[in-house]
């Protein structure tokens, strides 16, 4: 695992979701009750973006149909979502926001929204 820096500290203050890519993977990094947390940035129920999304005590909300995430396990707390997202580990030193990623996680590009089937 490797730990890229995705952003300054001062660009996900408090209260926050930001979207931030590491390459191609794109994740949600937030800020909740003092700690810095980066997820998947897409909801595993019909693929909405978790930063347009908002924080609440329990975890992201996602803005589309109401499922909440815990931010440490990505299980999700509330329905209508039931399949967990993906969690990064995190790592804020010297003012800097470090997402860990694999280079499996970097290859896939990880969770993403799904194509639409053409017939």
């Amino acid at each position: 695992m490797v730990f890229h820096r995705v952003a300054r500290s001062g660009q996900v203050p408090e209260g926050y979701v930001r979207r931030f890519y590491v390459g191609e993977l794109e994740c949600a990094v937030a800020r909740l009750h003092g700690t810095v947390y980066a997820t998947s940035n897409y909801c595993t129920h019909l693929d909405c973006l978790l930063s347009s999304g908002k924080l609440i005590d329990d975890g992201i909300k996602c803005s589309c149909h109401g499922s909440v995430f815990d931010l440490e396990t990505g299980d999700p707390i509330y329905p209508p979502a039931s399949v967990p997202i993906q969690v990064y580990p995190v790592r804020e030193e010297d003012g800097e926001i470090h997402v860990g990623v694999t280079a499996a996680d970097v290859a896939s590009g990880g969770p993403r929204r799904r194509q639409l089937r053409r017939d």
